[in-house]
Formats: C-alpha cells, structure tokens, sequence
C-alpha cells in the first residue's frame, strides 16, 4: 500500500510542476487558480510522501517520488508547453525510469 502511496506522491508532484507552468503562462483571475492548484498539489504530494516513509526508507522513497515527478513533468512539458523533446532528452528520462524500477526492485 505505501507504494501506490508515493506513486500517488509523485503524481501529485507533477501536478503542481504542472501548475507552476501554467502559473509562468496566465494572468488575471485564471492566476489565482492555477496558484491554488499548486499550493494543494505540494500540500497533497509532500503529505502522501510523509505518509509513505513511514513504512518505506527515505533513501529509496525520496529518489523515487522525485524521479516520477522528473519523469511526469518532462512528459507534460512536452506535451502541454511545447517543449523540445530529442533523443537524448528521452534516452535520459529512460535511464531515469530504469534508475527508479531498480531502486524499486532493491
């Protein structure tokens, strides 16, 4: 259960990556929306990891909760912001994963 947790986590943590992009894009009213979509994402993330490294090892959870964040957040800036996206870009982000299912397994 505490691993869906900190996928949990780490969802939420690309969310709020996620609110910070729009946040730099929007003025107005619309500002204040995307402002409290972050402010609950990182409050939702940062309570869920806690929640998890009460069963798991902080040297493992934290890695991973940042990593599906790194991961999520490079996939939605490629896709909602426009982001450049090459194959060494890609060839990274799967290390990554590669780097996370490892620390998983161990």
């Amino acid at each position: 259960m505490d691993w869906i947790i900190l996928i949990i986590a780490g969802l939420f943590e690309t969310a709020f990556a996620f609110c910070l992009g729009k946040i730099k894009a929007t003025k107005g009213k619309l500002l204040r929306f995307w402002i409290a979509g972050f402010i609950i994402s990182l409050t939702v993330s940062m309570c869920l990891l806690a929640t998890a490294t009460q069963t798991l090892p902080i040297g493992t959870a934290y890695p991973v909760w940042t990593g599906i964040g790194a991961v999520g957040t490079v996939l939605l800036g490629s896709i909602f912001f426009k982001e450049r996206t090459s194959p060494a870009r890609i060839f990274f982000i799967m290390t990554l994963i590669v780097s996370i299912i490892g620390l998983k397994m161990l």
